[in-house]
């Protein structure tokens, strides 16, 4: 089809006269727009061609006389005489009524996936909330159950030997139960996204020193001898120190638990590059089949120890597995038919944990009275790498002595009973994370009127947002910078001390 530079069609073929219904004779003349549901469309389309030179890929809708309609997609072009004078717009349209139809369909169809997947993403999230919220309403009776079981084994008069064996079930049952809760509110905070991460510079050295002091115990119990490394070379990785711990202690408890009578547990380093560094721990156990190790992460099997005499949840290496890619790192087996397995974690490797001023350090500290005491700073940390930075920078202070605690627990019975001028607080903590002990320390009387300090790894706005809102003085990150901390400090020593005198 042609049409003059007004949109007056100017010759058609064949195809056009049987797409509008209409002959060559009664196209020829008539506006172009005509022979569209869309005439303002259409019209802009050839006011686009004039004034771009070319149209690709244009859609109209064209209505035959009998009222049928094709979707069309129309390309189209400036045409000139041999002075370059314009003559007007010579169009192509391909019929695509059959691609739209498809595309609605795949739309029709994407928006029905999309819709499954919200779906079951909500299920998913419902379910894991539903477990956090169980497991949490759990621990309320087997509190009491395991309690009052305990004071009976331990109270006056002795239980009978009928008795305590009784006493010991209930225990034995217990504890295992209570294991089982933990690891189900930890499968479901992960699936559900709310787990809290604290990822920074840790002392992998020092945390294995503190794996083996936990482990040992049940290792010797059952005659399995455990070696670990010399920890002559001091690696660093950036990763949560307590969920590092929790992983560790459940891979070392599998390899003693399912070890053979005198069996063998290593525990190897070997840096797999400058970036990472595997953790390895192989045991002298039954090993695994093929079969068996494919079906080895899934929650609640066993792999055939459901009628051993081990109790185990079948949750453990699951819970692994989510934590250690969550930190970033990568998580492996291999296993020989009896021969045993060796079970592996890859984690960062990052530089130790330092200061984030680049300047020289200069501290002053306030002039201290002789018959003034010194004040108490109290810092709540389980990361020894940073409780020694922050010990040399307090060393540097004539005016200020430090106590520490490394759980949130430690942290709160600390302040209750030595009444520090000023809180220093990690987020992330064993036991009670710090925006609880934060809660317990302001709802306590005792406690109510000390500037509490965040210190934390947690450094996204939202992260202090969520942290000042809950109560805190302060909201510092890590890396420490000197200048900063300094001056939050002072600040917080002289809030205190105009507390201390209000309240006298």
């Amino acid at each position: 089809m042609t049409t003059d530079p007004s949109g007056i069609i100017t010759d058609v073929n064949k195809q056009m006269e049987a797409l509008t219904g209409c002959t060559r004779d009664e196209l020829i003349g008539a506006p172009f727009k005509n022979y569209f549901t869309d005439p303002e469309r259409a019209e802009a389309g050839i006011n686009r061609v004039l004034s771009e030179k070319k149209v690709t890929n244009y859609e109209l809708t064209a209505r035959a006389r009998d009222g049928k309609e094709t979707v069309v997609s129309y390309n189209a072009t400036t045409f000139y005489d041999r002075d370059r004078t314009l003559q007007g717009v010579f169009a192509a349209a391909r019929d695509i009524t059959e691609r739209k139809r498809l595309d609605l369909a795949l739309q029709e169809t994407n928006v029905e996936l999309e819709n499954a997947k919200l779906a079951a993403e909500a299920a998913n999230l419902a379910k894991s909330d539903f477990l956090s919220s169980m497991s949490h309403e759990l621990r309320t009776p087997l509190n009491a159950i395991l309690g009052f079981a305990q004071l009976i084994e331990t109270g006056t008069p002795v239980p009978t030997p009928p008795q305590k064996r009784s006493i010991d079930q209930i225990l034995q049952a217990g504890w295992y139960l209570l294991e089982l809760i933990n690891e189900i509110l930890d499968l479901a905070l992960i699936e559900s996204g709310k787990l809290s991460l604290s990822p920074e510079p840790m002392a992998l050295n020092d945390v294995m020193r503190e794996c083996r002091a936990m482990i040992e115990p049940q290792a010797h119990k059952r005659g399995i001898q455990v070696t670990f490394p010399s920890f002559e070379i001091a690696y660093f990785v950036k990763a949560d120190r307590t969920r590092v711990k929790q992983v560790l202690i459940n891979l070392l408890s599998n390899a003693i638990k399912y070890n053979r009578v005198s069996g063998t547990v290593v525990v190897s380093y070997t840096a797999r590059s400058t970036e990472r560094v595997r953790i390895s721990i192989e045991d002298s156990g039954d090993g695994l089949s093929a079969a068996k190790l494919a079906q080895l992460f899934q929650p609640f099997n066993r792999l055939g120890k459901e009628a051993g005499v081990e109790e185990g949840t079948g949750i453990g290496l699951v819970v692994c597995k989510r934590l250690t890619e969550l930190m970033g790192g990568v998580i492996g087996v291999e296993s020989t038919v009896g021969a045993g397995s060796v079970f592996w974690i890859e984690l960062n490797l990052t530089a130790a944990p330092q200061l984030a001023a680049t300047e020289p350090i200069t501290l002053v500290a306030e002039q201290v009275q002789a018959d003034v005491p010194l004040r108490t700073l109290l810092y709540v940390e389980d990361n020894p790498a940073n409780l020694m930075l922050v010990e040399d920078l307090i060393a540097r202070r004539t005016d200020l002595r430090l106590l520490s605690a490394t759980d949130g627990n430690r942290g709160v019975e600390l302040a209750r009973s030595t009444q520090p001028d000023v809180i220093l607080m990690d987020i992330n903590l064993p036991g009670i994370s710090g925006l609880e002990a934060l809660r317990i320390l302001a709802d306590d009387p005792t406690t109510a009127h000390i500037p509490v300090i965040a210190l934390s790894a947690n450094a996204m706005s939202r992260d202090i947002e969520k942290g000042l809102a809950a109560g805190f003085f302060s909201y510092l990150t890590k890396p420490i910078k000197v200048g900063e901390f300094m001056e939050t400090l002072d600040t917080a020593l002289k809030t205190a001390r105009a507390k201390a005198t209000a309240r006298s």
